[in-house]
């Protein structure tokens, strides 16, 4: 089968996490475009061994490539088939465009279903264009809206992935996280279990990447990219204690008996100022790596919230489920892998740590 059909059978039967849906005109409109994008893969081998590869481009290649293998022969990663062995040029400075929706009168996804993934808190769009018109009619139709750029998504093992050159455009930390965020997909992913797939990945990425720059030959405890790695997972954390906190808040305006709608959506917009201006001149000045700029810049609202709490809940008790284990982050996603499925809430997987256990 050519990659062009493999791509839009993936699209049409699969659902992609961020690209499918029952709308037949938007599956073939992504099937398409997904082709074109599979159809321009280069085997990563074949561009680092050509003399006329960028230096730096080749840098980031071979730190992809290298990443790859570390968390599959070091850390235990399942299911990475050839996702990452290749490499796609794309046309944009971005891969797709990420709409969320939310409802105003309480806090809580508009999502949407898809086969194999089941319900998802997301759908893309190949271009800007698109993904504004979708966003202006959901707006229309009452709901709070939060459009983003992505520079990846998984097909969870179903396709040979390819690294995108949108990936790239990151530093070599953010470069190695988000190959091993996509490559934690195919390990572990429940079927409409966002928040989870989405947190657990952003842990696996910044842990495997803390192994892969401190541990392996070349790097180290002491070396720039293991303090960066370090750093940016702390920042993590922080940003998720700040949200989480903010969720709560949140949740507890709409669990008022009665609520006067009016009044209740002025109150979390009181809320949501307030807490802006706490990040901007509390939590930013005390990140070590990273700033976070879309939480400075970007008006809250609830979909802006759920699709950043997304990424980020609960991020501590994965760490402390890290240091339970001693450390042993291969343990911990075998652990993952064969315990979350069995819980209705799959974040259960974290309760019940040892008492004694802290995150740093």
């Amino acid at each position: 089968m050519t990659a062009m059909r493999r791509g839009l059978l993936v699209a049409l039967l699969l659902g992609l996490p961020t690209l499918a849906a029952c709308n037949p005109v938007y599956v073939a409109r992504a099937g398409w475009a997904q082709a074109h994008i599979l159809a321009s893969r280069e085997p990563l081998p074949q561009l680092m061994a050509d003399p006329a590869t960028d230096p730096v481009k080749r840098g980031k290649l071979r730190l992809a490539w290298d990443a790859r293998h570390f968390a599959i022969e070091e850390l235990g990663f399942q299911n990475a088939g050839d996702s990452y062995t290749s490499y796609a040029e794309l046309p944009s400075d971005t891969l797709a465009m990420v709409l969320s929706a939310a409802y105003r009168d309480r806090l809580a996804f508009r999502t949407w279903w898809f086969p194999i993934t089941g319900h998802v808190p997301y759908r893309a769009y190949f271009s800007v264009e698109a993904g504004e018109r979708a966003r202006d009619r959901m707006e229309a139709e009452g709901f709070d809206t939060h459009l983003r750029p992505t520079a990846a998504f998984s097909t969870l093992g179903w396709f040979a992935d390819p690294l995108y050159s949108t990936v790239l455009r990151q530093d070599e930390v953010g470069v190695v996280e988000t190959v091993l965020h996509e490559l934690a997909h195919n390990h572990l992913f429940l079927p409409g279990q966002g928040r989870f797939n989405e947190s657990y990945a952003t842990f696996a990425g910044h842990a495997a990447a803390i192994e892969f720059f401190c541990r392996r030959a070349g790097g180290g405890p002491d070396t720039l990219k293991c303090r960066r790695a370090q750093d940016r997972w702390a920042d993590a954390r922080d940003v998720s204690d700040f949200t989480m906190q903010l969720e709560a808040e949140i949740r507890a305006i709409y669990a008022r008996d009665e609520p006067d709608t009016e009044r209740t959506i002025a109150e979390r917009d009181r809320v949501y100022a307030e807490a802006q201006s706490t990040f901007r001149d509390e939590v930013q000045p005390r990140l070590r790596a990273t700033r976070y700029p879309a939480f400075a810049d970007q008006r809250l609202n609830n979909a802006t919230l759920l699709a950043r709490t997304l990424y980020l809940h609960r991020l501590r008790d994965f760490h402390s489920l890290w240091e339970a284990h001693g450390g042993d982050l291969r343990a911990v996603m075998g652990h993952l892998r064969e315990r979350a499925p069995e819980f209705d809430d799959p974040f259960e997987v974290l309760d019940g740590l040892d008492p004694g256990v802290t995150a740093r």
